[in-house]
């Protein structure tokens, strides 16, 4: 059972599928097809923390982040390496998403955790710069909703370490899901779960 506060936004079966989904999809993508050759260790450790927003908006989500940002920061690695912030009910457009990035960036600043901590981005519509919309490449970094996934530097430098040709990920990344085609990701079956509440809990 996800864990929700007393007055969540989400009922505890959206919450619950929500949190599937984006496991289905670590573990089937991100781990299933090595599209991180990090992630397997910190999900089999248990050192993933998934958050689900219960921002209203913008303004709100700011705060969130602000608030798992300092969590990561002074928590030990052993309990928590990474935080995946799982955002289902706002930006359904990728470029608003992409331009919330730059306030996302500044939070970091902002609390003196540059270069202590990382924030990446995945959306279900992401789309590299320059890049046809229809490029089967994107796929790398969409996931079923909106996430932003928070980094120790640490762990980065870490992983590096063992693993040596770090740099070679991307273009290994992209060559598989050419090979792959749409076919071969949809048959992964990450899609985003169907709501159950008719609408949420708040207005």
């Amino acid at each position: 059972m996800y864990p929700l506060p007393p007055d969540s936004l989400y009922c505890a079966d959206d919450a619950n599928a929500i949190h599937a989904a984006v496991v289905r999809w670590l573990e089937r993508a991100v781990i299933g097809l090595n599209l991180c050759p990090f992630a397997k260790s910190v999900h089999v450790k248990g050192q993933v923390h998934y958050k689900l927003s219960e921002a209203l908006g913008v303004a709100d989500l700011l705060q969130e982040l602000e608030s798992e940002l300092r969590d990561l920061a002074r928590m030990d690695p052993q309990d928590r390496d990474t935080t995946l912030l799982i955002v289902p009910d706002q930006f359904a457009d990728f470029l608003a998403f992409n331009a919330f990035m730059e306030r996302a960036e500044k939070c970091l600043r902002r609390l003196q955790l540059e270069g202590t901590l990382q924030i990446a981005h995945f959306h279900p519509q992401f789309v590299f710069t320059d890049a046809d919309p229809d490029d089967i490449t994107n796929f790398t970094n969409r996931a079923p909703y909106p996430i932003l996934h928070l980094i120790r530097e640490d762990s980065i430098d870490r992983a590096v370490r063992v693993y040596p040709e770090a740099e070679v990920i991307y273009e290994r990344n992209m060559q598989l899901l050419q090979s792959m085609g749409q076919a071969g990701w949809d048959a992964l079956e990450i899609a985003p779960a169907p709501r159950i509440c008719p609408e949420p809990k708040k207005s």
